[in-house]
Formats: C-alpha cells, sequence, structure tokens
C-alpha cells in the first residue's frame, strides 16, 4: 500500500524541515511520541485536517477565523533568552497555567509568527536585555517587528512582560521596557506592570509569576481536556539542575597560555560520572562558584563587622562570612546596592556619580566590585542590612569545550582566569578564580545549561565557518571532536584570534592534527600584537570574503562565539563581506543575514 503523494512530500520549506530535524535529533522515544500527538491535537483544534491525497492538498490554507477563534481563548508565551534565564522562567511558568488546565501554548521568539499577533488575545512576553541594551538573538526579528512600522494595530491585545537583565549594565532590562511602551503605543491592554528581574531573577519572577498566573485564571477558561506541553512523567533518571547541582570532580586543570603571558587561560576537565548529565556541542556548563576568601575577610574588615555573628534571611540562616563566600555577590557591583549605599555615605562625588543620565556610571559600574566602593566612600551596615542588599550569588556559564561522543562521562572548559591588581591589592572573577585556584579531585559544584539556539547542522554534510577568537573558540573544540565522531562530510572552517601567536594560540597542537587529518579544512588566524597594524579576525573575514561568502551561499552554517564587542565587528564584517560579493547592495546584505539567522544557519554565542 503506498502512501499519498502529500505525506510524501510535507509541506515544508528546507529550513523548516532542517529546523525539525534539530529538534528530533535530540528526542528519545517517548518524546517522539508525545510529539506526535502534542501537533496532531495543534491541528484539530486549528480545525485542519489530515490533507487529501490530491494535487492540491499541500496547498490549503489556513482559516484566518479558525485562527482568530483559537488564539480568543488562549494564553501565548513567547520567550526570548541569551543564556537561558528567560526561557526557565517561561517554560515554570507555562507549566503552572497547564497545571490550572488552562489553555496555552510556549514558543521562543524566533518560532513565533508575528503575522499571528493582530490576532493574539493574550500574550506573556519573558525576555532578557543582552550586554547593554541588545535584544536576545533569538528575538531580534520579534523586536524588530514590534518597533518597527509593520507592526498593526492592537487594540484586542492583552499582554505583560517580565525582562530580564543586569543592573551592571546602563541600559538595564531596557529591551523588557521598549516592548512594554510599543505594546501600549499600538493600542494593547497591560495586564500587571511589568516586572525588571536583575541577576537575582526569582526575586522579581517569582511574585509577577505568581500575578501573571492569577490574572490568567481570570482571563481564561479551563479545557475540558488539555493537550500537555510536554510529556506526562516518564520513569527517567533524575539529574542535577540548576538549583540542584552536581558536585563534579576536578580531573584537569591546566594552564594553556605561557607563564610568560598575562593572560591565564586554564583548560578545565571535569568528571560527570554518577551524575546522568548529557549535554550537546554547544551547551554550558553552569558553575556555583565561591567568592574568594581574602575578598570576604576585606569586606569584613572595610565595615567592621563580625564574620561570626549569625544573619537570619530569606528563611535561611548563616554566619556572615558564610553569606558572603557561598551567598551573596561580591565581584560585581550592581546598581541598586551602589543607590543604597550612596543613601547610607551622603557623599557629594557619589552621589554625583549617580545622577541621571551620567554617562560615566556605566563605565565605573563595570571596572570596579563591592569591596572599591566600600573603600572609597565609607558607610555604616549592619549585618542584616548588607545582606538583604547585596545581590545573590549565581552560576557563571562557560561554553563546553568537548564532545560526549569523544570524551564520554566528562565536560572540558577553556576557562580565562581573571587577576588583576586596584587600589594596591588583587582583585579576582568569582567564577574563574574559583576554578583557577582548585586542585585535582576537589568537587565542583555544576549543572548543564542547555543553547538549543547554538547547534551544529542536522544534515551532517552542511559546512560550518567557526568564528571564535580567545576563549570563544571553546564550543568549536567540541563542534570539531563531534563532527569527527559522526563522520561528518561538510567541511569544518575556523576563524581564531588572540593577542600574540607564541604564547595565545589556545589548542594549537590539537588544530593543527585536526587539519593534518582532514577534520579541519581551514584554518585562519588573526594575533593582534605580533605586527604593528593589528589584525582581528574580523579582517581575516575581509581577507577571506569571497570564499566565506560561497560557503554561505552554498549552505554553509555559521557561528559566533566570544565577547559582545567582538561579535558586533564581526556582524559589521559579515555585512560588508555580503554586500560586496553581491553587488554592492547592503540592505540585500542585511537581509541575507537576517534570513540564516531565522533559519538557524547564523548562530551567536557572545557575553
Amino acid at each position: 500500500m503506498s502512501l499519498p503523494q502529500a505525506l510524501l512530500a510535507p509541506p515544508l520549506s528546507a529550513e523548516m524541515a532542517d529546523a525539525v530535524a534539530r529538534l528530533t535529533q535530540e528526542l528519545d522515544n517517548s518524546g517522539l511520541w508525545w510529539l506526535s500527538g502534542y501537533a496532531a491535537g495543534l491541528a484539530s483544534r486549528s480545525g485542519l485536517a489530515l490533507p487529501l491525497p490530491t494535487e492540491s492538498a499541500s496547498a490549503q490554507p489556513t482559516s484566518a477565523v479558525a485562527a482568530r477563534q483559537d488564539t480568543a481563548g488562549r494564553l501565548t508565551i513567547v520567550y526570548g533568552s541569551q543564556t537561558g534565564n528567560a526561557r526557565r522562567v517561561a517554560e515554570q511558568l507555562a507549566a503552572e497555567v497547564e497545571g490550572l488546565g488552562l489553555p496555552v501554548r510556549l514558543l521562543r521568539a524566533d518560532a513565533y509568527a508575528t503575522r499571528e499577533l493582530k490576532h493574539e488575545r493574550h500574550l506573556y512576553l519573558v525576555i532578557s536585555t543582552q550586554g547593554d541594551g541588545d535584544p536576545p538573538d533569538d528575538a531580534r526579528e520579534l523586536v524588530d517587528f514590534i518597533t518597527g512600522k509593520r507592526a498593526p494595530r492592537l487594540e484586542q491585545l492583552h499582554y505583560a512582560i517580565l525582562g530580564l537583565g543586569d543592573s551592571s549594565y546602563p541600559q538595564f532590562c531596557a529591551i523588557g521596557q521598549t516592548l512594554d511602551a510599543r505594546l501600549a503605543e499600538l493600542g494593547a491592554q497591560r495586564l500587571l506592570p511589568r516586572g525588571d528581574a536583575d541577576l537575582d531573577i526569582d526575586t522579581v519572577a517569582s511574585p509577577w509569576r505568581r500575578q501573571a498566573l492569577a490574572v490568567a485564571k481570570e482571563a481564561l477558561k479551563p479545557l475540558a481536556t488539555v493537550t500537555p506541553l510536554r510529556p506526562q512523567a516518564v520513569a527517567v533518571p533524575s539529574s542535577p539542575a540548576r538549583e540542584q547541582p552536581f558536585a563534579a570532580e576536578l580531573l584537569v586543570n591546566q594552564r594553556i597560555t605561557s607563564a610568560r603571558s598575562g593572560k591565564d587561560v586554564r583548560h578545565i576537565e571535569l568528571s560527570l560520572e554518577g551524575s546522568g548529565l548529557q549535554y550537546a556541542p554547544g551547551d554550558a556548563l553552569g558553575v556555583w562558584p565561591r567568592n574568594p576568601d581574602a575578598l570576604v575577610e576585606a569586606v569584613l574588615d572595610t565595615l567592621r563587622l563580625d564574620g561570626d555573628s549569625v544573619v537570619a534571611h530569606a528563611e535561611q540562616t548563616l554566619p556572615l562570612r558564610g553569606w558572603l563566600t557561598q551567598k551573596r555577590e561580591l565581584t560585581k557591583l550592581a546598581r541598586p546596592f551602589l543607590l543604597a549605599h550612596g543613601e547610607r555615605s551622603g557623599d557629594a562625588e557619589l552621589q554625583a556619580l549617580l545622577a541621571p543620565g551620567n554617562a560615566a556610571l556605566g563605565a565605573w559600574l563595570g571596572e570596579r566590585q563591592v569591596i572599591d566602593l566600600l573603600q572609597a566612600w565609607p558607610a555604616d551596615w549592619a549585618p542584616e542590612a548588607l545582606v538583604a542588599a547585596l545581590r545573590p550569588l549565581v552560576p557563571r556559564l562557560y561554553s563546553i569545550a568537548s564532545s560526549q561522543k569523544v570524551v564520554g562521562d566528562e565536560a572540558h572548559l577553556t576557562v580565562a582566569h581573571v587577576e588583576y591588581e586596584r587600589a594596591g591589592a588583587t582583585r579576582w572573577g568569582a567564577a574563574s578564580h574559583f576554578l583557577a585556584s582548585r586542585a585535582d579531585g576537589d568537587a565542583l559544584p555544576i549543572h548543564i545549561e542547555r543553547n538549543e539556539r547554538f547547534r551544529l547542522p542536522a544534515d551532517a554534510s552542511r559546512d560550518v565557518i567557526m568564528i571564535g577568537p580567545g576563549t570563544g573558540v571553546a564550543p568549536f573544540r567540541g563542534f570539531v571532536q563531534e563532527r569527527a565522531a559522526i563522520g561528518a562530510a561538510g567541511r569544518n572552517w575556523l576563524f581564531f584570534g588572540n593577542p600574540h601567536f607564541s604564547s595565545h594560540f589556545l589548542y594549537q597542537l590539537e588544530w593543527q592534527r585536526a587539519l593534518k587529518s582532514g577534520q579541519l579544512q581551514r584554518l585562519d588566524l588573526a594575533f593582534s600584537r605580533d605586527r604593528m597594524d593589528r589584525i582581528y579576525v574580523q579582517q581575516r573575514l575581509r581577507e577571506q570574503g569571497r570564499d566565506v561568502y560561497d560557503w554561505l551561499h552554498n549552505g554553509a552554517h555559521l557561528y559566533v562565539c566570544g565577547a559582545i564587542a567582538m561579535g558586533k565587528g564581526v556582524h559589521t564584517a559579515l555585512l560588508e563581506v555580503i554586500a560586496t560579493h553581491n553587488g554592492g547592495d547592503a540592505d540585500a546584505a542585511a537581509s541575507f543575514l537576517q534570513g540564516l539567522q531565522s533559519q538557524g544557519r547564523y548562530a551567536r554565542d557572545v557575553y
């Protein structure tokens, strides 16, 4: 018996089929069965039937009336996430809404069809702000649409927004604020006040989520039967998550830059044996750090506080020293703590720094730690008030520099040890110093943070271009290992840069072996301080522009990992390269890159 032609040739574009393949390759049997049922449920609720085996079956349009009826009593939750925090909050909210028997769908921002916005009735947006005022990569198209001229009037829409950000940046939660103002301008009705969550996300996210849940309960009618968002409980081994980290044994802590170098970069290997943890190339490892003992003692001495004094806060009781060592952020200054300290000190210089619109504040925050503030402008703090005012210590995320197909129950990291002098004392980065100062055999609390946006192509015959200067090369070590392990037919091209060839060529021998064995087809290097005219990876991209353009035009996937500023420079260089080789059309070049992002062929992991 032959299948209908409409089923043999599904109505999907090549890009959509590639996205489906990327999703399904990571699902087990129970996940695949659930996905098939979930899709069938969506189709039935939308009024769509299985296409008949006719020539026009694949072209049947979706009814606009059915779409409007479907959205009227349903909540849509859309998230834009760079590091996984917004996704995690959105997933939790969706599960809670679903638990009430209410109709809900959960979508990543780049999977949300902007044409649906004019029919949407109830929309929750959970979105982060990346760096200093940029949207997360998966939400760029949605943000551009809502803030652009093509956005429709939205009088029918009821919405709520939770923004996530980092108050050490001047443009704190700017994307959430922009979308909130724009939706109101378009006539949409705000269901509850916007939440602006700092790195201690739950402080704002939890009460906002409770309000959002209560509003949804009032606005939506429960379904008699609900198609679950996710499979019902299945007997699978539990794995450590963010709040229940696994104690991973440190196997290797090796410096991979020259001892003469001013950069101390470590190759870290951790054992995952017994954890049940699984990761894919592109995922990150979350590390829960401890603040350096010397820094904790400096804070206590400066404030003349007793580290053994007992402090009760948020249903937990610890000595003050324990709070400062394990629970509170000391290496990053946050704007709320700066404001609170300014009120206590009353210093005119500090008040001037805190004045609205002072452009110098952002740079000042980025260069100093809590101890610098306390020493520069003395003020009295009681232990309880100090613990309440400081931000909670949160895990740091590091791109995993290995493939589990090659290293088994291990995860490798590439970590730049942050260490410098200020005011006659040594300053450290919390997690990098924590990792660099551990010895073999030590146990480190870790968890896996999945990054679905930063995945190798499901089609292993596709070429990949990887741009990763400095420690941004970490995930590409895992990419090359993975592609070699599965025998991928596609070519691999790596752009790498750092200050000096002799002391900063991370994993030099591995890349040379990969070139010799054919696991890496091309390697372009940019060592910026080895010549008078400084050369960066952006320049190498321009030099190799013809081939870069040809690879992309013929289906290659493009990946960028590293600092935000580098990512912006690479994006500009790519626009120039594409415009140069497409006839000089800058608008077409921008559309081409945006198309690659929409197709999942241009992915960035910048920080």
